[in-house]
């Protein structure tokens, strides 16, 4: 993922900071604990694309 892009990246239900997971190829918005699929290198950054995580998923820790 190119850095300049991830710095404009926004979760676009809460519009907050997002974390990239590069082994599990997805951006992670806590505050909404949901993970947005990158597919062929391309961020999927739709609500209805988004995996819901568990409060105790490991893609939540910091």
């Amino acid at each position: 993922m190119d850095a300049r892009l991830l710095e404009i990246l926004a979760c676009p239900v809460c519009k907050g900071a997002l974390i990239y997971r590069r082994e599990e190829r997805v951006l992670v918005c806590r505050m909404d604990r949901l993970a947005y699929p990158i597919r062929d290198g391309i961020p999927v950054m739709l609500e209805e694309e988004a995996r819901q995580l568990a409060t105790d998923d490991p893609l939540l820790e910091r």
